[in-house]
């Protein structure tokens, strides 16, 4: 049973949705693409909100609600995101990738599937505090430059850096909004 889950009383989550076995799927534009577009039709479609937002080449962080602030609805929305972009992805693999990741996919899936794209955790942070917000905030953006992809957080494509550090809305492929204490 997973330690961190979703529960009634906490309106937003710090999640991170990893690659199984970290397979380095991230490399190109349009396996991220898949990602940000799929976000932005649960944007527009089933009320979710992105407050903030990286994709590492193995994994993805990001700050997510649901608008009205029904766990219910959020939770369900995270299960089909997860489910769609993990068809469209492993698709993605088969196509483009070494059979490696293919072979990978097959060998983690379980009993309901052929494959398995995300590993099964969510790992959802409830955020009770402006102080934790930030610290989950800085951490995504930052994640790029830790692991020595870019200098500076805002250099990283497929982030919601630029946005929140100069204000350039143009530079997210994903529509953000705010969390406001």
């Amino acid at each position: 049973m997973e330690k961190y889950r979703i529960v009634e009383g906490i309106g937003a989550y710090f999640v991170t949705f990893s690659v199984v076995e970290w397979l380095p799927v991230f490399i190109d534009e349009t396996a991220c693409k898949i990602v940000t577009e799929s976000l932005n039709f649960c944007i527009s479609n089933k009320f979710l909100r992105v407050s903030a937002y990286v994709i590492m080449p193995t994994h993805m962080h990001a700050v997510l609600f649901d608008n009205d602030f029904d766990t219910q609805r959020f939770q369900h929305t995270l299960d089909d995101f997860r489910k769609f972009t993990g068809r469209q992805l492993a698709d993605h693999c088969d196509r483009n990738l070494a059979s490696a990741f293919r072979e990978t996919l097959r060998k983690h899936a379980g009993k309901d599937r052929e494959r398995r794209f995300w590993q099964p955790t969510k790992h959802p942070e409830g955020i009770f505090s402006e102080k934790f917000y930030v610290q989950k905030v800085n951490y995504i953006h930052l994640n790029p430059v830790r692991k020595g992809l870019v200098r500076f957080p805002e250099d990283w494509r497929f982030s919601s850096a630029a946005y929140c550090l100069r204000g350039d809305a143009e530079a997210s492929d994903v529509k953000l909004s705010e969390i406001f204490w």
